[in-house]
């Protein structure tokens, strides 16, 4: 199958891998050029601009940082849907509320083609697997065309709702996540004059009742940071995470209720960022508070 590929920050770079892997043909786009050169090298084809993207494939996939960066690149000067959009399939993929989904939709359906969006949960590793989990949003018929190609990135994926249901569950899921790191994070800091050994203490928490599988899969980054030795490449930013958080509160407050646990979240990813680790990875977090009681940040 012809698809389409704008976006390559880690996790379109990662998708694109996999598709390639799965032996369709690939073109790809990205505002930095000189990100495609990996993939060019693996077998992808290149496109000048988003709109020749959309001239190229059959279906494309977006995968972008914010709702800015999608309104650009889809309606923006060359964009996807300036070029041949009717009758091909988009499939959004970046973390969005789900008026902005709409919105894209909307736009979409009005050049002629079908939409759907599917926001993943899971990073780098289980992209390039094809171990990611989605939550897609739109019609019955749309969500069957664009299921195959998700097969080939998720291990499981679902029809939540119409479109902006996706986004509802993305963000939904993120939440506890998020929480959870920073729970982890104040833990250590309770511990830390115990002297424990940072991976017995991983090991520890792993096998209780509160450790979720994401501890068990990210132990050696987690170990690495408390042991001062930093999270490595990161795969789900902090200052992703607070963004993540801001659009929960947004969307909370359109409902007419407030998420007190996200907002203290959120509150405190300012602190972490404004000390310099807004780049580092989402398992540096429970390195941090243990650090700030130590006086080190």
């Amino acid at each position: 199958m012809r698809i389409g590929v704008a976006g390559l920050g880690r996790m379109g770079a990662a998708m694109a891998a996999r598709l390639i892997d799965r032996k369709h043909q690939v073109f790809v786009w990205n505002r930095s050029p000189g990100r495609t050169a990996p993939l060019l090298a693996a077998g992808a084809k290149p496109a000048a601009t988003p709109a020749a993207l959309t001239d190229e494939a059959e279906i494309i996939i977006t995968m972008l940082y914010d709702q800015a960066a999608v309104e650009n690149v889809y309606s923006g000067a060359d964009g996807l849907l300036t070029g041949k959009a009717g009758e091909k399939l988009f499939i959004e993929m970046s973390t969005v509320r789900p008026g902005d989904a709409r919105a894209t939709a909307a736009a979409v359906r009005a050049a002629g083609a079908s939409f759907v969006e599917c926001p993943v949960g899971g990073t780098i590793g289980p992209a390039r697997n094809g171990q990611l989990l989605g939550f897609a949003g739109g019609e019955a018929a749309d969500f069957a065309h664009a299921k195959p190609v998700l097969e080939d990135l998720c291990r499981r994926v679902d029809l939540v709702g119409p479109v902006g249901a996706g986004a509802t569950m993305k963000l939904a899921i993120n939440l506890p996540l998020i929480l959870f790191w920073h729970a982890f994070g104040e833990a250590n800091a309770l511990i830390r004059d115990l002297g424990c050994d940072p991976e017995f203490v991983v090991g520890l928490f792993s096998e209780s009742a509160g450790g979720p599988s994401v501890l068990r899969a990210r132990a050696p980054a987690v170990v690495n940071a408390l042991a001062g030795r930093g999270a490595g490449a990161p795969t789900y930013t902090i200052a992703l995470i607070a963004k993540d958080l801001q659009l929960m509160l947004e969307e909370a407050a359109a409902k007419g209720f407030d998420l007190p646990l996200a907002r203290q979240a959120l509150a405190v990813c300012g602190r972490i960022v404004k000390s310099g680790w807004g780049g580092e990875d989402a398992a540096a977090i429970p390195a941090f508070w243990p650090a700030h009681v130590a006086g080190k940040v």
